[in-house]
């Protein structure tokens, strides 16, 4: 029989601020979910109690060598209402693959799902209502055993916690600038480059901040051993239309298999698009766009969707792609991912949970 979940209300609720004032990431909503674990028992007594600070050994292993993991998906209000979480069986599937990769205990799926469904629908209130809006879930494990020695910790702690969140990047929709680096590198192949664990995010923060001291919105990595493919823009994976083909890099262990690139290569795919998971060189994009066939480039991710590249730079030289204007396809995706999200077209592939 599922363990129960236990449900802790909190005693004062916090004020809603309104959707226009939503930025990303900065409002918490009343709850969180709380799991614990620990070797020889398993993980044990889900519960839902009032948003709060945890308490956490000082020598906890997860601040001294960050085994965490943690995904990132979002819960969206229709016109109907209705509540809907995008996607969650495979943003909990991918989150069990990172934890294997950091030798944390994967979560039981089932139970992992009715910890998002729980808490969402306790705190639905805070699912925005304007469209373009959405409540922005993320689920979390770290490493909680009080250990200084480098190994797997015994003791696990996952928790869930909600944000109500307007437009990832300030741009939103329009096409972003984006600087190519070759200086330094985001992960490689063999390394943890394809789990979503928080030392990934802080090695990209350095040069994410040279970016934008430039005036780039953020970095386009290269892969670490040539400094020549495309890896990812930003925090997302990366998308190139070249003439007639949609090409993306391969899933080799080095790039985030994200939940939105599985989307959009399935809808262009039944679009009838010519579509190719290669390498992608930075000399064969530049050639492209000299050349006139460069037609499009945009990024996908949870946070954003859809993100438009109008500019690129690489080694002091600059392209504008389609007239720094979005593109036909890249706002034709947009358009059908969010109305899916939405529940305003048909959810044909399973992929919405209605909370």
């Amino acid at each position: 029989m599922a363990e129960p979940i236990r449900i802790t209300r909190a005693a004062t609720l916090k004020t809603h601020p309104k959707d226009s004032e939503l930025g990303f990431g900065t409002v918490f909503t009343d709850h969180v979910f709380v799991m614990d674990y620990r070797e020889g028992k398993g993980w044990y007594d889900p519960r839902v109690e009032p948003y709060g600070p945890f308490g956490l050994d000082p020598a906890a292993a997860v601040l001294h060598y960050a085994q965490s993991v943690f995904d990132g998906l979002k819960a969206f209000r229709g016109r109907d209402g209705q509540v809907r979480l995008f996607r969650p069986q495979k943003h909990i599937e991918r989150m069990n693959n990172s934890a294997k990769r950091m030798c944390i205990p994967p979560l039981d799926p089932e139970l992992a799902l009715r910890s998002l469904v729980a808490l969402v629908g306790l705190d639905r209130d805070w699912v925005p209502s304007s469209r373009g809006h959405a409540l922005y879930v993320r689920p979390t494990i770290i490493a909680t055993e009080p250990f200084l020695g480098v190994r797997p910790a015994h003791a696990y702690l996952y928790f869930v916690i909600l944000s109500p969140v307007g437009a990832y990047y300030p741009e939103g929709m329009n096409p972003v600038k984006i600087l190519v680096v070759d200086q330094y590198v985001r992960a490689v192949e063999g390394g943890v480059g394809a789990a979503k664990t928080s030392g990934n995010y802080a090695a990209s923060l350095y040069a994410a901040e040279e970016a934008k001291h430039q005036g780039y919105t953020q970095v386009l990595w290269l892969d670490g051993v040539h400094r020549r493919y495309l890896d990812e823009v930003g925090t997302m994976n990366i998308m190139v239309k070249i003439g007639d083909e949609v090409a993306t890099p391969p899933l080799t262990g080095a790039i985030l298999p994200g939940v939105t690139r599985d989307s959009v290569l399935t809808l262009l795919r039944e679009w009838g698009l010519r579509v190719r998971e290669r390498q992608v060189s930075i000399d064969e994009v530049w050639a492209a766009s000299k050349q006139g066939t460069l037609r499009e480039v945009w990024g996908t991710g949870t946070a954003a969707v859809i993100s438009p590249v109008g500019e690129l730079s690489h080694k002091g030289e600059r392209i504008v792609i389609n007239g720094g204007r979005i593109g036909e396809l890249t706002q034709k995706l947009y358009d059908a991912i969010v109305a899916i999200q939405y529940g305003e077209a048909s959810d044909t592939h399973g992929w919405l949970v209605t909370v």
